[in-house]
């Protein structure tokens, strides 16, 4: 499989910089990934016990972001301006970009020019040192949990652009389990810490209801 975007983009999408080993935060990531392997996802997305908020969240939110760049990574062969010419998950939600900088008023575009913007914008935040600190002792500013939240929040749109247009490509690619995994992390993750609005999470409610309750 080509890794993201095949040639559509002129920019290949670099997973964020890899959390440097030895550092706290590489240490942290271990940890999720420990008890991610237990199998309880309730137990895994908890704040460790004596660990700052700010980093678990910037920690997983990294996480979260590589994980979706592989998984629409996949599924791009089938995501084109032809077959997604709107960015939509079915046919009661259409997202239109807009950043607040580059492009201030909403536009309409296709799905994977939309999520192209989406995944550059995310790239450029996870970068900035001044919102995600990656070494020791440099603090958070005061609105990370703002932009973590945005982050994730648009994250989420694009794991339900795939489940609502592309799901048959994803079984086709033997690829369900791993969505659906990913998906109940990430949710796990942001109902815990109440990253995302319901409303927003309205596109997979019903898919968010089964995979959930069992855990209850």
């Amino acid at each position: 499989m080509s890794f993201l975007f095949g040639n559509r983009s002129s920019k290949t999408f670099k997973p964020k910089k890899n959390i440097p080993e030895g550092s706290h935060q590489y240490e942290l990531l271990k940890h999720a990934e420990a008890t991610l392997g237990s199998g309880n996802l309730r137990m895994a997305v908890m704040l460790p016990e004596g660990e700052d908020l700010n980093e678990w969240v910037a920690v997983n939110t990294v996480d979260f972001f590589n994980q979706i760049n592989m998984l629409y990574g996949t599924i791009t062969d089938f995501c084109t301006e032809e077959s997604c010419p709107v960015m939509s998950a079915g046919p009661k939600y259409e997202y239109h970009w807009a950043d607040g900088t580059n492009i201030k008023k909403p536009i309409k575009c296709s799905a994977p020019k939309y999520i192209d913007y989406l995944m550059t914008w995310v790239q450029d935040q996870l970068d900035d040192e001044t919102l995600f600190p990656s070494k020791i002792g440099v603090p958070f500013p005061k609105n990370f949990m703002s932009v973590a939240k945005t982050i994730l929040k648009r994250l989420f749109r694009v794991y339900a652009h795939i489940y609502h247009q592309h799901f048959d490509s994803v079984m086709q690619l033997q690829e369900e389990a791993h969505l659906n995994t990913s998906f109940k992390h990430f949710i796990f993750f942001v109902q815990e810490f109440n990253l995302i609005d319901r409303k927003e999470l309205a596109p997979l409610q019903e898919l968010i209801e089964k995979l959930t309750t069992k855990d209850r």
